[in-house]
């Protein structure tokens, strides 16, 4: 272990002269040699709680996470800071993999970040139980590993396992995630096989974060009001499908307010453009999927609007979190009409299909790719969503949660969004390349620069990179995007963007449709729990007695004594109470006008004044229990308050 403290490192390498929140309680944890579970909320500071250690402890690092482009990012930055450490996730060429792997065997790296499928490769496997070292294994968006978890994922399942072919007699387990029930907190540790209860929690309030609900048949006028009402800073406008966000943000230029779309259907390209365009202020509004946010650390979010309800409260709060990084008052507005309350329980039924319609997918599927029973174990085929539903007349979100759930039992391993790198393949030959097509300054660059870099383009396909080209050449992503696709109209190459392909692979062989079988933990107790989420998410929604910040923190098992006072349902008591107290003074005034000449009234009388009959019996007892009015029989008389003296 360094002799450097945490702090030191700290310092060092991040300019930071302190830890925040559970920070350092965590790191000390791992340096220990504990199995250590942190709760973190989003901007929490969740990967300094690592990389430290990581830096501290002698051998690698193993991180495992499922956002590719978060483990771009943050290898990007340690490698800027000095800090050996790369990363090895789906849509890499093999090549690139061995390398990598091999260089980690002989402690090249701090920090080797993994995707979740990777863990079961015969390749990093057998890479695995050479490597000298490892000092910890890291389990990012760590809810990924319960069944009981919103976001669940089977590849999970194979990292406490890693554990036990690795040399060292015991490597510390750090698991981190931002959104978890009570429920996923305890299932975490099963999981990951804590050998003890060790778990640090942040508070998951948020302060600055003003929560608010609100009904509307028309969600454009209020977006374009929240909007307007909230002039500076950017916001994310979370929308459920790809055409949605389309559709809102051409809603939203046309009524002059700079935005743009964000959904896992673009090319890697388009992402980052329109990313870094939002990130640098040109666009002011992002409108997305689920598919944007992981690890987008913008601290100037004013405003989260959530255009429509999402599946749970989890899900809700991590988005809404991405509002308000920088601790200045924000908002979280989710809209809903009463047609978005009515059709959440239908979601059950769109995520778990009937068993007869998951048995016909597997045998539709089958067909479809042409394998026969007993037939394709480990081989892995594209699965072009589309043309399978349009030949067997399946709906598309159907078809996706019943691969899902053969993915879960065990038949098949089904990827939704197989990422696969760009590739080209030049098709004029070198010497007739710049005799026949003229090029301008930019396209001359990239092509030399193409052919510095990558061999073989003459003789077929080569994976190629652009945020690396756009890196060699000094252009932008968007640009060397552009020219390739240029380039391939004019029959100059043959280019084939990087794209998000589903795959299926047969986990075992094809066995006959009468032999699939859902057990209840992949079924009947999932389907329950999502009941639950939905239930609970829409009691969230259309509860308006308890305050927002309260609600929230109840789900995720932390206790307020006190209410935020500024969000939606906050603000309408204080209205009510403050009206409230308005109609009480102004009963009062006319109680005293009515018995201002000193004679005595009967109680009917004052009954009949222009009060209302709650209202005007409350006065009546605060007024006698103040004794600024005396009973006399049946009637009453104003109190002078010189009589009081």
């Amino acid at each position: 272990m360094s002799e450097q403290t945490p702090l030191d490192i700290l310092r060092e390498y991040w300019g930071y002269e302190a830890f925040r929140g559970i920070q350092s309680d965590i790191i000390n944890s791992i340096l220990e040699g504990k199995d250590t579970l942190g709760l973190m909320p989003t901007g929490g500071g969740k990967s300094v709680c690592f990389q430290v250690p990581a830096l501290m402890l002698e051998g690698v690092c193993i991180v495992v996470t499922p956002l590719i482009s978060l483990m771009k990012d943050q290898v990007q930055q340690l490698k800027a800071r000095g800090i050996k450490a790369e990363a090895v996730y789906s849509g890499m060429m093999k090549d690139d993999i061995v390398r990598i792997l091999d260089n980690a065997v002989f402690g090249a790296y701090k920090l080797l970040y993994l995707s979740p499928e990777r863990l079961s490769s015969e390749l990093f496997l057998a890479k695995l139980v050479r490597m000298r070292r490892v000092s910890m294994i890291v389990v990012d968006e760590a809810h990924c590993i319960s069944q009981w978890g919103y976001d669940f994922r089977p590849s999970y399942l194979q990292i406490a396992q890693i554990r036990h072919l690795l040399a060292s007699a015991h490597v510390p387990i750090l698991a981190l995630t931002a959104t978890a029930t009570p429920k996923v907190v305890e299932d975490i540790q099963k999981q990951l096989e804590f050998k003890e209860r060790n778990v640090f929690s942040m508070s998951f309030e948020r302060k600055n974060l003003i929560y608010v609900v609100r009904e509307t048949e028309d969600k454009g006028g209020e977006m374009l009001k929240i909007l307007h009402g909230i002039p500076v800073g950017s916001a994310i406008i979370y929308a459920r499908t790809r055409q949605q966000t389309v559709d809102i943000a051409r809603f939203l230029d046309e009524h002059g307010i700079s935005a743009s779309n964000y959904h896992a259907g673009l090319t890697d390209a388009e992402k980052e453009y329109r990313q870094t365009n939002w990130t640098k202020n040109r666009v002011r509004v992002m409108v997305a999927t689920n598919a944007f946010g992981m690890g987008i650390d913008k601290p100037d979010v004013r405003v989260v609007i959530h255009y429509g309800m999402p599946d749970s409260l989890e899900a809700y709060f991590q988005e809404a979190g991405r509002a308000g990084r920088d601790g200045k008052s924000s908002y979280a507005v989710l809209l809903y009409t009463d047609h978005d309350v009515f059709a959440m329980p239908q979601r059950v039924g769109q995520t778990f299909p009937t068993i007869d319609y998951v048995k016909q997918t597997y045998e539709n599927v089958a067909y479809f790719l042409q394998v026969g029973v007993g037939e394709a174990q480990g081989r892995t085929f594209y699965f072009p969503m589309e043309t399978f539903c349009r030949r067997f007349h399946q709906f598309p979100v159907q078809t996706n949660s019943a691969l899902t759930l053969l993915n879960n039992a065990g038949y098949i391993e089904y990827h939704e969004e197989q990422e696969f790198k760009s590739a080209l393949h030049f098709i004029l030959r070198k010497e007739e390349l710049y005799r026949i097509y003229e090029t301008d300054a930019a396209t001359d660059l990239l092509i030399q620069t193409i052919l510095r870099t990558y061999t073989g383009v003459f003789a077929g396909f080569v994976y190629i990179e652009e945020t690396n080209l756009a890196h060699l050449t000094g252009l932008t992503a968007e640009q060397v995007y552009q020219i390739l696709k240029d380039l391939h109209h004019h029959r100059i190459i043959d280019f084939i963007p990087r794209r998000s392909t589903p795959t299926v692979t047969y986990t075992i062989g094809r066995v006959d449709t009468a032999l699939i079988s859902l057990p209840p933990i992949v079924y009947e107790e999932r389907m329950e729990d999502l009941k639950e989420r939905i239930n609970a998410m829409v009691h969230y929604v259309t509860s308006f007695d308890t305050c927002r910040s309260r609600m929230l923190l109840n789900y995720f098992g932390e206790g307020s004594s006190s209410d935020c006072g500024q969000c939606d349902v906050c603000l309408e008591k204080r209205r009510t109470v403050s009206q409230q107290k308005s109609d009480f003074q102004r009963a009062i005034g006319i109680i005293r006008e009515c018995l201002q000449d000193g004679m005595p009234h009967r109680l009917e009388e004052v009954r009949q004044l222009p009060i209302s009959t709650n209202m005007c019996e409350e006065a009546l007892r605060y007024m006698a229990a103040e004794q600024q009015l005396r009973v006399e029989g049946l009637k009453i008389v104003l109190v002078e308050e010189t009589e009081n003296l």
